[in-house]
């Protein structure tokens, strides 16, 4: 075989360097051209490297594609002539040609089966098509001496590049060169796909080697896309089927596993599902995955592979392993059955032997904070009766029920037992509640639990709340504020001093708003912000932030006196819970800082009464107090499925209780794959925002009852969470079904202004 010389090949790699890939894809419209008429990077080089191209050849291509190649050619030599059948794509081609200026490129429309005897002869023709056989025309069009490379089919859906030397005599002599490996891995996928380029390829796969990880592991932390969204366009970029979890865990037989080597599943990312005769089906979250070991094992005759996303993927794995266990669980069953009510069923939750683990409720348990993350769920409930223990997971703010997992009392009790070892909560401990604290990493995204266990009847029950470290804050354009509202907010984080507060019930995202607020000053760069929180929910990159050590004595209020003295711009404290707080976070508005906070209040005019009841003097108040954002969460409508809905005639009538307004309209989610069927993804924030002004001023100081101080509010432009809550409605960003959950009985109707 002739091998290319070294400098044809350097000359080839420096050109492919300085005309990436990723110039050539078009994603915008997939009729003109998808990732796959581009060759991979090796098949290119094979084909190049044989037609030996010299700087003076002048060079036919048939079969353009996306041009990719032609472009190539036109750097290699000194003019190139190309073909194409569809005119989509040549006009594609023809506008990567114009925009990177190859003035030696000439583009032809037309079946390529007969070259372009007018422009010719040529010194190299290269047939990028496979559907050409009959190469006699091309042929006559080569000089002497001139060389044709094509791409034919070889056996079994092969691709071979073949070579035809023209002689002296006139006569031509064909050679089989090699195979062309057109096979794309998971990184080549995804940069046909536009999703990456080259330079993060090229480092992603640097790092896969150096940590002995898959490409797609290290790219799928850099995209931003849901795991979900991802892994189905991989799929079908791949042709492999792609699946949930719930769909494959009716469908697996769990003996299987037993078949295999685990280091051999884990270090190939296959897990083994169901048997069909002589085919198996087998799970995968590596597109890259090779099944051809399995075929050195086993006598199986077809295995398919089937795509799930890496967290799918872990809770196959970590239900199988407690499938496989199922006999000691059935032990455990026994026992239980046999302790009923006369037989010490009513056992001393102080019973030393209540605290012994069993391995395998370890792996319950990181099934279950998976199962959480998997489905984007805030909060993870576990609560004891006396005969069955209920798994609830919070999701968009409703709790849903997770019925596949059925661990008995017992097996309960262990589990609470794993949940305060990794909290560092005392397990003797069953009389009294106990708070505290862990971390778990899932797909690349760090989680801070929040974890709460509280004696009850029949056992203790656990809270869980989940707090993603992705550093993916929030921005203020989408915390869903009116133009208007979001215009003042902006302007209260420009102030020189002032206090600020973002009120509303707990897990109504208040703390949400003020990281997109400190998210823009840590852009800024101008001012210094220093906050003090309990927890830190999210770490932020050029915010100074502390957390409160109450077990030695260090609170809100010391941070507070700490950081004046730090020089600040801008000072957020996590909650005022108490007078010492309030009264730190006055003083220090009035030195001149801004000051960010949270209240627990249901409305921007009750929060007021909440300061009076921390003993803070109303004067103080009145001179800091610059905005309150009273917020709630509503359920946002899933894009992917929604549709004009029919509004609730009972809603209708309490919203509008003088008639309703004709043009009216309302919108629902149908329910869909991506939403789970729920129609609702994610949640959105009903906003009500209080700007005071001096007659609220005035109010405040003279400590007007809680209904005037509102109506002078309303009086002054409050813009009210009825209002954002219908605006939400009417754009179609969450459904009419939502404002009552979001809105009291008596704030449905128009509020009258004016009253006092």
């Amino acid at each position: 075989m002739l091998k290319p010389s070294p400098v044809n090949d350097a000359r080839i790699t420096r050109v492919m360097r300085i005309l990436p890939r990723d110039r050539f894809i078009e994603m915008s419209d997939s009729n003109v051209v998808l990732g796959h008429s581009i060759p991979p990077t090796n098949a290119v080089a094979d084909i190049l490297g044989h037609a030996r191209i010299e700087a003076e050849h002048k060079v036919l291509q048939v079969g353009t594609g996306a041009g990719y190649l032609a472009a190539l050619l036109s750097k290699l030599a000194a003019q190139v002539v190309t073909m194409e059948i569809n005119p989509a794509l040549a006009r594609a081609a023809q506008r990567r040609f114009n925009a990177l200026g190859l003035a030696n490129l000439v583009l032809r429309v037309g079946d390529g089966t007969h070259g372009a005897p007018d422009l010719g002869p040529y010194d190299r023709i290269l047939v990028s098509s496979p559907t050409i056989r009959d190469k006699s025309a091309l042929l006559e069009q080569l000089t002497t001496d001139g060389r044709l490379i094509a791409l034919e089919r070889g056996e079994a859906n092969s691709h071979l590049l073949a070579r035809y030397d023209k002689t002296r005599s006139g006569t031509v002599v064909r050679k089989e060169l090699a195979l062309v490996d057109f096979s794309r891995d998971t990184g080549m996928t995804l940069l046909d796909m536009g999703m990456v380029d080259q330079v993060m390829l090229s480092e992603a796969r640097r790092a896969a080697k150096e940590k002995k990880l898959p490409v797609i592991s290290i790219l799928r932390d850099k995209l931003n896309l849901e795991n979900s969204i991802l892994y189905q366009r991989l799929a079908q970029e791949n042709g492999m089927r792609f699946a949930g979890a719930d769909e494959l865990l009716h469908q697996v037989q769990p003996r299987l596993m037993e078949s295999f080597s685990r280091s051999f599943l884990d270090s190939h990312r296959l897990i083994p599902l169901r048997e069909d005769g002589d085919s198996l089906l087998v799970a995968t979250d590596d597109p890259d995955s090779s099944v051809a070991d399995i075929y050195q094992m086993h006598a199986y005759r077809q295995v398919n592979k089937v795509l799930v996303t890496p967290n799918d993927f872990k809770r196959l794995w970590t239900t199988l392993e407690l499938s496989l266990q199922g006999e000691v669980r059935q032990g455990w069953g026994d026992l239980d059955g046999k302790r009923g009510p006369g037989n010490g069923g009513d056992n001393d939750l102080l019973d030393p032997g209540n605290n012994h683990i069993e391995a395998h409720l370890i792996t319950l348990c990181d099934a279950l904070l998976l199962e959480a993350v998997s489905e984007g769920a805030s909060d993870l409930h576990i609560e004891q009766y006396k005969h069955h223990t209920r798994i609830r997971l919070r999701v968009d703010g409703d709790l849903h029920d997770v019925s596949h997992y059925a661990p008995s009392p017992r097996e309960t009790r262990g589990l609470v037992n794993v949940i305060k070892i990794r909290a560092d909560m005392d397990i003797a401990e069953k009389r009294l509640p106990q708070g505290g604290r862990s971390q778990l990493t899932a797909g690349g995204v760090s989680y801070d639990l929040r974890i709460q266990i509280q004696p009850s009847l029949h056992g203790e029950a656990v809270v869980i709340r989940m707090l993603p470290q992705s550093g993916n804050l929030v921005a203020i354009e989408d915390l869903g504020m009116e133009p208007a509202v979001m215009r003042h907010y902006r302007r209260l984080l420009d102030n020189p001093s002032g206090l600020v507060l973002v009120v509303g019930p707990t897990g109504s995202g208040k703390s949400t708003t003020l990281y997109a607020g400190l998210s823009e000053l840590a852009k800024d760069g101008r001012r210094k912000v220093l906050t003090i929180e309990d927890p830190i929910e999210y770490s932020m990159d050029n915010i100074q932030q502390t957390w409160t050590r109450p077990d030695i004595g260090f609170n809100f209020a010391d941070g507070m006196r700490s950081f004046v003295r730090l020089d600040p711009d801008v000072i957020l404290v996590g909650e005022i819970r108490d007078h010492e707080t309030a009264q730190e976070a006055i003083r220090a508005s009035q030195t001149g800082h801004v000051v960010l906070s949270t209240l627990h209040s249901n409305d921007a005019v009750d929060a007021l009464q909440r300061i009076y009841d921390l003993n803070v003097h109303p004067n103080s108040v009145a001179s800091e107090l610059m905005a309150v954002i009273a917020q709630k969460l509503a359920k946002r409508i899933c894009p992917d499925c929604k549709t004009e809905a029919e509004p609730d005639p009972a809603i209708l009538a309490e919203l509008f209780p003088e008639g309703i307004p004709g043009s009216f309209c309302c919108y629902r989610g149908a329910g869909c794959e991506t939403c789970s069927g729920r129609g609702t993804r994610g949640r959105v924030a009903v906003v009500e925002f209080m700007e005071v002004n001096n007659e609220i001023r005035t109010a405040i100081s003279l400590q007007y009852p809680v209904a005037r101080l509102r109506a002078i509010a309303l009086d002054s432009g409050l813009t009210t969470m009825r209002d954002s809550a219908l605006n939400h409605v009417i754009a179609g960003t969450i459904p009419l079904t939502e404002v009552p959950r979001v809105l009291p009985s008596d704030r449905m109707a128009p509020e009258k202004r004016g009253s006092w």
